[in-house]
């Protein structure tokens, strides 16, 4: 009788293994929230519960069925999962992650900071700036950094430190100059680097309308968390490009607020 209430001895081990459950399933959410993944995800952990509670309540032949069905699925899921799998481990082994700033950035309930504001206008100068490149038919590839580190990618260009204005932006990306070929990263309102190379493996079906400089974004997003603005030669039209997936807004307005609202997380 006494073994029933077994699970009501709860020690601090207890308490520790449910919060770090939490915080995984937590990062786990926030990194696939958004994607088709999303739904994948949900009816795996749902399976997962009901196979848990089958175990409790000793229904073997469905705890059975179920706990084969776990067992087997896992090696399929890290197929199905790959690149999402790589972006969780690149999101646990960043050195920005464990950063004092990003730590009180998300358990900070004070009013907008000095960086809050730093964001906005970076935002407004880079959107004002691919407007106007777009309006002169200026391609252009530009990547944000957020938390996870780029210095993979910014290797393979020139390193900068300039801050970041419209003049200096649309210098870069003119045909003429010498730095407007590859992409350039922008990291705490600086431009960090130019002319560098993105790897394009994304997976995705893109359209046919859009080149190599969508290409490049759409793979260095599914990879990390940095955003990237794409400015298309052809057409002048900015895309917002988040998580490996092309961000729909109608006004300028709405682009700028979609940028503040990806880069305060």
């Amino acid at each position: 009788m006494l073994d029933s209430f077994d699970f009501l001895n709860f020690k601090f081990v207890d308490l520790l293994d449910i919060v770090l459950v939490g915080l995984i399933l937590y990062y786990i959410y926030r990194l696939l929230k958004g994607t088709v993944a999303i739904s994948i995800f949900l009816g795996i952990v749902i399976i997962f519960v009901i196979w848990k509670i089958t175990q409790i309540v000793k229904m073997e032949l469905v705890s059975g069925i179920l706990g084969q069905f776990i067992n087997v699925g896992f090696f399929a899921l890290i197929v199905v999962f790959q690149q999402e799998i790589r972006k969780f481990l690149l999101v646990i082994g960043s050195t920005n992650v464990i950063k004092s700033k990003n730590f009180i950035k998300k358990f900070s309930f004070l009013k907008k900071t000095t960086e809050n504001s730093i964001i906005d206008r970076m935002c407004e100068t880079l959107i004002s700036a691919c407007r106007k490149m777009g309006e002169d038919r200026t391609g252009a590839l530009i990547i944000l950094e957020h938390n996870q580190s780029l210095e993979f990618v910014k290797a393979t260009g020139d390193k900068m430190n300039i801050e970041l204005n419209q003049p200096i932006l649309e210098s870069i990306f003119y045909k003429n100059s010498p730095l407007h070929d590859g992409a350039i990263v922008i990291q705490d309102g600086f431009i960090v680097a130019t002319r560098v190379i993105l790897p394009v493996v994304s997976q995705s079906v893109i359209p046919k309308e859009y080149g190599l400089r969508h290409r490049a974004a759409v793979s260095i997003t599914e990879k990390t968390d940095a955003l990237a603005l794409v400015v298309s030669e052809e057409t002048g039209k900015i895309s917002y490009i988040n998580n490996g997936e092309f961000v729909h807004y109608d006004t300028d307005s709405e682009l700028v607020t979609l940028l503040i609202e990806s880069l305060s997380k």
